[in-house]
């Protein structure tokens, strides 16, 4: 590797140093979906909360197995329940509460009813087809640990526990700057040597994803004195400034010096394909400080930096320890590359077979095909020096994962 190349770990390393958990808010759980929990819940109940039945059928002693017995009484879930006469069995529906003096439940469908008796097989034993109290929780335990994303399971389960209210972190306030003058938006004619900004739309998409509130966004044009304007403007209102383009050492790349001027900078270049130019800096602000993450300009290098830094920074911001590294999964190749002096971070298709995961990568890996972007499961991550051909195993970090 080029000693002049700095390993993206190295650069993760930098930007994640000294950051700090944001405040927490109350928010009811209705809307509370995507955020990230400030504090553990404990169970105030067990769950289930009373022996219940896991199916339709009947409910009996054990002991009585075998035989033919008068159904004595029918539960349905949420009715009340008397205790089981001595020798009798119980219709029972799933859901239902296991009566005093019953201890299984036998299927429907291996029962012969015949008027209000019924005989049941007698391979039935102790617990069978029952849902114990507190199975899934015990009250007092821990529901949901800090640093939980809520999504619709750990929603279900604090409704479960009758919870209406939670302490979340505070979304990260982002500002999403836009440099230079040959940048574009939508709805507007195309001059010589200009493009349209796809760069916003794609990074306002995932920086929704990882759980930020967007509080500003603004095209910066080639001009020293106003791009350090907007920026003073973005820091003293965000938590993270993301600029795309811009941080190079060209005679119109201003970000540079503005960052500087208003706070530090580092840049950057990592052993990295895509997306060798990387911008790190902190910008002080009235109550504490801003981090600055500059992308580069490219887009597929802006897609894959805003997996690989965006994601962690805002999950060190939540305490999520599931946002500050992506999922690793090991695959399979399906493809032959070789790498120079940098780790290629290849788009890729997961597939299985009977032989588990392997990854399909676009033919076009070039950085400029924003294309392969858009159906990639997964960044098969390639290290410096290598040869890869079928067959061999490769690390895919997943990119589907909403946490």
């Amino acid at each position: 590797m080029d000693s002049k190349l700095k390993p993206v770990a190295e650069a993760l390393e930098a930007l994640l140093q000294g950051v700090a958990m944001l405040d927490s808010e109350r928010v009811p759980c209705d809307e509370a979906a995507g955020r990230v929990l400030a504090e553990a819940v404990m169970a105030r109940l067990d769950v289930p909360s009373f022996d219940n039945s896991a199916m339709d059928g009947y409910a009996l002693h054990h002991r009585d197995a075998g035989r033919r017995l008068p159904i004595s009484q029918r539960i349905a879930a949420g009715s009340p329940v008397q205790p089981l006469e001595d020798g009798s069995c119980a219709r029972i529906f799933t859901g239902g509460e296991i009566p005093p003096g019953a201890d299984c439940v036998v299927m429907q469908e291996r029962v012969e009813v015949t008027g209000d008796t019924a005989l049941v097989p007698a391979d039935i034993a102790a617990g069978d087809n029952i849902r114990r109290r507190g199975r899934d929780v015990a009250s007092g335990s821990t529901l949901l640990e800090a640093g939980t994303r809520l999504e619709a399971a750990a929603l279900g389960h604090l409704a479960g526990q009758g919870i209406t209210e939670v302490e979340v972190r505070r979304r990260p306030r982002v500002a999403l700057l836009s440099t230079g003058d040959e940048i574009v938006d939508p709805g507007q004619s195309l001059g010589p040597g200009q493009l349209y900004n796809s760069n916003r739309p794609m990074l306002r998409r995932l920086l929704e994803r990882f759980g930020v509130t967007l509080v500003m966004t603004a095209s910066i044009p080639d001009d020293p004195a106003a791009t350090r304007e907007v920026l003073a403007e973005a820091a003293s209102q965000a938590d993270i400034v993301v600029t795309t383009g811009g941080v190079s050492v060209g005679d119109e790349d201003h970000v540079k010096a503005a960052v500087e001027s208003l706070g530090q900078l580092d840049l950057w270049r990592l052993a990295i394909r895509p997306g060798k130019p990387l911008a790190l800096g902190r910008i002080p602000r009235r109550d504490g400080e801003t981090r600055f993450v500059g992308l580069p300009g490219n887009p597929v290098s802006s897609f894959v930096g805003a997996w690989l830094f965006l994601r962690p920074l805002v999950g060190s911001m939540l305490g999520c320890p599931a946002l500050v590294s992506l999922p690793e999964i090991p695959a399979r190749s399906n493809f032959s590359t070789h790498t120079g002096p940098r780790a290629h971070y290849m788009r890729v298709v997961l597939r299985f077979d009977e032989q588990g995961p392997y990854a399909e990568a676009f033919a076009d890996q070039n950085s400029a095909v924003l294309s392969s972007c858009i159906e990639a499961d997964a960044l098969a991550v390639i290290p410096p020096e290598s040869t890869i051909s079928p067959g061999d195993r490769v690390t895919c970090l997943w990119l589907r994962s909403d946490a």
